[in-house]
């Protein structure tokens, strides 16, 4: 299916012009800095990785960018390989179609404000039947539980897995603030107001993951993203690295 992009009319002031250029140079210049410490902890997450469990290191994996451009996002692969994605599948769409998290601050919400309804909704839309078992035989399990290896584990609470995207942010992919993209099939489900989260290059963080709680809705993240993208400014970015390293000192947000 062919993505349909619905952007808002956008005209590119001086000042934005002159703020995306500063937010390149500080992304470049930001990754460069860090590459001497981030080389030597990649390579030892790789092990890690590949002692752990069967399979590549890295997960390559096609997003949306800004302005609807597809890239691949590279990230340390933090589940078993080649497993069955149409549970993640059913789970993302009715995320993304307001059935799954809290309800927002403007009042909108899903259907299931926690994880076990979460996961019942998403074992209904992806049609398996009464003993737990798609077409093929196989019985979903919770991704928190059965799919994610130790090493993975490790990675995510450190969020150390969305650390080769420091290569997307120097091949000019990704920034390192940004709304979080989203694969092709999540994009399909947008409402039209959700693509404007689209306006700006995708981070590794923003305000979304550092504001956000556990279990909010998809509403609820892009509104988020959308206030980001109205207000950017390179003070803010520097806001949103701070909180973010904070967070993942004190361990607290990552999953």
């Amino acid at each position: 299916m062919e993505l349909v992009i619905v952007n808002r009319p956008q005209v590119l002031l001086p000042y934005r012009r002159i703020h995306q250029i500063a937010k390149r140079v500080m992304d470049w210049v930001l990754c460069v800095l860090a590459l001497p410490f981030a080389l030597p902890l990649m390579g030892l997450c790789a092990l890690l990785i590949r002692l752990d469990s069967p399979g590549p290191a890295l997960f390559i994996q096609e997003r949306i960018g800004k302005g609807g451009r597809r890239f691949r996002m590279y990230k340390f692969r933090t589940m078993q390989h080649n497993l069955d994605d149409g549970f993640h599948r059913a789970f993302m769409k009715a995320f993304v179609n307001g059935q799954i998290g809290n309800a927002g601050e403007n009042g909108k919400q899903g259907t299931n404000g926690n994880l076990h309804g979460a996961f019942k909704s998403a074992f209904v839309s992806s049609k398996v039947n009464n003993n737990g078992k798609n077409g093929n035989g196989k019985v979903y399990k919770p991704i928190q539980t059965s799919q994610v290896t130790r090493a993975g584990h490790i990675l995510r609470k450190t969020s150390l897995d969305e650390l080769p995207q420091i290569i997307n942010v120097l091949k000019g992919e990704m920034s390192l603030v940004g709304p979080r993209p989203n694969v092709p099939w999540e994009v399909e489900e947008y409402k039209p107001w959700h693509h404007e989260r689209l306006e700006v290059l995708p981070g590794i963080t923003g305000l979304a993951q550092v504001r956000g709680r556990s279990g909010i809705s998809f509403d609820t993240i892009v509104q988020y993203d959308i206030e980001y993208v109205e207000q950017q400014s390179l003070a803010l970015d520097w806001k949103i690295l701070w909180w973010t390293v904070s967070s993942v000192i004190i361990g607290a947000g990552a999953e």
